[in-house]
């Protein structure tokens, strides 16, 4: 009886071992399937240089943000031009006390404004010009990199 106890499990074993196994032809069809595909991507015709269209980079979008903002406490808010460049934005007004002692230790002249929502802002940088102010955040983006990489624009809504 045990004989053929293990000789059932033996067999019963085999069998879903050899059921299991992938076919040859399977992989065959995948490999030839790819093959094609390289074939045809190295068939593609590149333009000559007389058929090359040069143009124009497109100019950057910046995204901006609006907001009325007022400076906190002890903050010149005359620095506080159209366009800033934001690095961060807390409701602990103990996480952007530290990020602008850390941004003057660096020699920037940091200012806090709260937002209606009572965000603090951390502003680094603050512009007449969109242009000025997206020059100064790509320029803080690859200074701090990969710190500041969120940094904003904001556009103050008077």
């Amino acid at each position: 009886m045990k004989r053929t106890a293990f000789i059932l499990t033996a067999l019963t074993l085999l069998l879903s071992l050899s059921a299991c196994k992938p076919k040859q032809s399977h992989y065959r069809q995948v490999y030839e399937s790819a093959k094609q595909r390289e074939i045809a991507e190295n068939n593609v015709t590149t333009p000559s240089e007389s058929e090359v269209i040069v143009s124009k980079p497109a100019e950057p979008v910046y995204s901006v943000r609006k907001e009325r903002l007022d400076p906190v406490e002890g903050e010149d808010g005359l620095r506080l031009k159209q366009y800033s460049v934001v690095i961060g934005s807390f409701q602990n007004s103990t996480n952007a006390y530290s990020l602008k002692e850390r941004m003057e230790a660096d020699g920037y002249k940091p200012v806090l404004a709260r937002n209606e929502q009572g965000m603090l802002r951390v502003i680094v940088a603050s512009f007449d010009t969109r242009d000025e102010a997206a020059t100064s955040r790509e320029s803080i983006k690859n200074r701090y990199a990969p710190n500041f990489q969120d940094a904003w624009l904001l556009e103050r809504d008077r």
